[in-house]
């Protein structure tokens, strides 16, 4: 048989499917006794048939490399899913929203009344040194409050099988189209596990998406019109730009299809001449987004959006500036930040995270370098970060100069023994480390996928799970046993 369970190596770490005795967590039972059924041949038939179906259905990331330039490759994806009763995930949505509605007060608190700085929970000069504190939205009140519409926030899981926030991700998440496209891809590989198991569904974000959009129209009309405003197609994400726009309905532009006219409103060029704008989705970070407001060289926004969007004349999600609140440092702040604004204890725990900028803090940070994962404050994607673990002298001796040189920018949290999850290598099943992003939507209600986007450490030992370093995927089960 090609994978025998009484083999698999938990270690010290919380596995989502196998306890340590190697027997299947309750949730993971049917899938574990499928898989120990197959043979070495129909295993191999079913990875085949996932891979066959990514490229049929042209699921592509972009890689970019100083030789090679940009290079669309397939997605890379585990046909083992990764499975959660739904009695512990409703208490993990819980605290999801709990997070982002504090979040979404705290963002229009900073643009508005400060009241948080002034009562010294967050210290003002964490604001002044923020690279994605936006002047101009100050003074903005957006519809419902909400700066933050769509976030992705990463969750991790420690050897205890505690969940914790990883960190938030507010200004233009992506991700999403891969969660959608993993439950396509494993329906048409093992469409009778749908049956033998009762799956929560994803398919019905792409409407959750536009029915949240709609509330963000300055018209009263039945179909508001919306655009997905993406940089175009060398953006790594345009992928997922193009298939929210086509699983929505609405149209895909670039900066040049869009244009302000004199009374700050938003048109869409046409065959048929100008047509009204209610709501743009944009995936263009703030920087690029108007050259009249921020970068006078961008070629990717639209002169005169912030105008339009600050006279009330157009909808934008995500808001700028709310970028102020995906900022590693800010993150050590959020337990703080739901206590002050919802007068609550935080339902999911931080990462414990130390700020460099405090000296004591910082001291700690650098005499324990060897123990620690060093992050800047503003970059994403893997990039930018030291695992102190797995680094070398001469690495952890430039991030301490690093840290010294600019402590703002820099936090430190200690390393997790994140959880693993059985994952095909070859034909047997190996244990690797992996993260989760669920999808937050802010509108009028809060709304939480059933799960999100599992990503996977391919390369063993590993706990980097951006695809664009080798990671890879898994599809995302939330299972309801009671209702099995």
């Amino acid at each position: 048989m090609a994978i025998r369970w009484g083999n698999y190596r938990v270690g010290d770490f919380y596995d989502e499917l196998i306890r340590a005795a190697n027997k299947p967590r309750p949730a993971a039972e049917q899938i574990c006794k499928y898989l120990r059924n197959l043979s070495d041949k129909e295993l191999e038939e079913y990875k085949t048939a996932a891979s066959t179906a990514i490229h049929v259905m042209g699921i592509t990331f972009t890689v970019y490399s100083e030789e090679e330039g940009s290079i669309d490759r397939a997605w890379p994806f585990d046909i083992i899913p990764r499975i959660i009763d739904k009695k512990e995930w409703l208490e993990v949505e819980k605290g999801l929203k709990q997070r982002v509605k504090a979040l979404n007060m705290f963002i229009d608190d900073l643009y508005n009344e400060q009241r948080i700085l002034d009562a010294g929970i967050v210290p003002r000069s964490l604001l002044d040194a923020s690279k994605n504190f936006l002047p101009e939205c100050m003074g903005v009140k957006p519809k419902n409050g909400v700066w933050a519409h769509i976030c992705g926030s990463d969750l991790v899981r420690d050897q205890h099988g505690t969940v914790y926030v990883l960190e938030d991700n507010l200004r233009v998440p992506s991700g999403v189209s891969y969660m959608l496209e993993n439950r396509h891809v494993m329906k048409r590989v093992f469409p009778d596990m749908f049956e033998q198991y009762n799956i929560l569904p994803v398919d019905d974000y792409p409407s959750q998406l536009y029915d949240m959009l709609c509330q963000l129209s300055p018209r009263d009309i039945e179909q508001p019109e919306i655009v997905v405003l993406t940089p175009g197609i060398y953006n790594s994400a345009y992928f997922e730009h193009a298939y929210l726009a086509q699983q929505m309905g609405a149209e895909l532009v670039v900066g040049s299809d869009l244009v302000v006219d004199d009374e700050d409103k938003v048109y869409m060029r046409t065959v048929d001449g100008l047509s009204r704008v209610d709501v743009i989705y944009r995936r263009i970070d703030d920087a690029f987004l108007d050259p009249e407001a921020f970068r006078k060289d961008s070629m990717l926004g639209v002169p005169g959006l912030m105008r339009a969007w600050k006279a009330g004349n157009v909808g934008l999600a995500n808001a700028p500036g709310a970028g102020v609140a995906d900022d590693k440092v800010v993150y050590a702040f959020v337990p703080e930040i739901i206590k002050f604004y919802l007068d609550e204890e935080p339902l999911l725990p931080n990462v414990p995270t130390y700020k460099c900028v405090n000296k004591d803090e910082r001291d700690y940070v650098i005499e324990n370098i060897d123990k620690m994962v060093v992050k800047p404050a503003n970059e994403s994607g893997g990039y930018g970060m030291l695992i102190g673990p797995h680094a070398t002298k001469a690495e952890r001796e430039k991030f301490v100069r690093l840290i010294r040189r600019d402590p703002r920018n820099y936090v430190a949290q200690p390393m997790l023994l994140l959880s693993t999850a059985p994952t095909i290598v070859g034909t047997k099943a190996e244990p690797r480390h992996l993260d989760l992003r669920p999808f937050i939507l802010s509108g009028e209600d809060i709304k939480v996928t059933t799960g999100g986007l599992t990503r996977v450490a391919m390369r063993k030992g590993s706990t980097v799970v951006n695809s664009s370093q080798g990671g890879g995927s898994k599809d995302t089960w939330i299972v309801d046993m009671e209702g099995e």
